[in-house]
């Protein structure tokens, strides 16, 4: 089945071989986000809630280019670097599902960025 690239207006280049978003027969699939500036640099070091936020508003303009709302998220996959994050990143993350809540898991991991605290991939569906 044929996929499209979805690639919001003013997306920086990625770190690899990768769009940030890719949909086929309305199932939207987020690339891993981290809480990168269009040149690649990691924002907000050493905090884990804005880098939370940053990385959920770059997932939404994924979401926004594709069609979708943030209410269209089924599914997030989170990777953290340390489960002292886990708390702020919840805090951030209930005021973009502040109703029914995606299904989602979390592990801690190394990042492609040591400076990230936090990874989040996603998966919406988007009515078509």
């Amino acid at each position: 089945m044929p996929f499209k690239p979805v690639i919001p207006a003013g997306s920086g280049t990625p770190l690899a071989p990768y769009s940030p978003g890719a949909i086929a027969d309305g199932v939207l699939y987020v690339a891993g986000t981290l809480p990168l500036d269009a040149t690649n640099n990691v924002v907000h070091p050493g905090d884990a809630a804005a880098q939370t936020r940053h990385v959920l508003e770059s997932i939404k303009a994924v979401v926004e280019a594709a069609g979708g709302t943030m209410a269209d998220v089924v599914m997030n996959h989170i990777f953290l670097t340390d489960w002292a994050n886990y708390a702020p990143l919840n805090s951030v993350y209930a005021e973009y599902f502040p109703g029914d809540k995606p299904a989602r898991y979390c592990i801690q991991c190394g990042l492609v960025k040591p400076e990230a605290l936090v990874e989040i991939a996603t998966v919406a569906h988007i009515a078509t």
